[in-house]
């Protein structure tokens, strides 16, 4: 019977130190998550592709692209005077895999973006978002946005 108390001990003891281990990188996670939406809403173009990693893809609006020519759009629009006006997170939901290196984080998307001639236009969305521990350092590695249609 104390071998079996013992075995159940360790294994309590050996959750708990997984759960602590989990515990931090879920706060690094929920971190470099706030602050990748944070640099979308303030436009900082360098800041929010700093969060993707090199090789990563994005669909939007039924297309998948690259993040380089991602990259390359948000830029000439920041440069032609557009941008995020708005840019609210809602029913953020994140799930850590076993591992610890690789995430998947969902949540609604309401933005407001201003073309380059100053008009405006209006969404709501969902999203999703791969990220994965790269050398330390939570990166997105793919991420979905899809339109949520009006309701009528």
């Amino acid at each position: 019977m104390s071998k079996f108390l013992s075995c159940i001990v360790i294994a309590l003891i050996s959750f708990s130190a997984v759960a602590e281990h989990h515990s931090s990188e879920d706060a690094d996670l929920h971190a470099a998550i706030k602050a990748f939406d944070s640099a979308y809403t303030n436009n900082d173009v360098e800041s929010y592709f700093g969060f993707y990693a090199d090789d990563a893809t994005v669909y939007f609006y039924g297309a998948r692209q690259d993040v380089s020519a991602y990259h390359e759009e948000w830029t000439a629009l920041m440069a032609a005077g557009g941008g995020v006006e708005k840019n609210e997170m809602s029913d953020l939901q994140v799930q850590l895999m076993p591992s610890g290196d690789v995430a998947i984080a969902t949540s609604f998307i309401d933005n407001r973006t201003r073309a380059a001639d100053g008009t405006t236009s209006t969404s709501r969305a969902f999203e999703t978002d791969v990220w994965q521990k790269i050398d330390g350092e939570w990166k997105i590695i793919s991420l979905h946005y899809s339109d949520i249609a009006p309701e009528e």
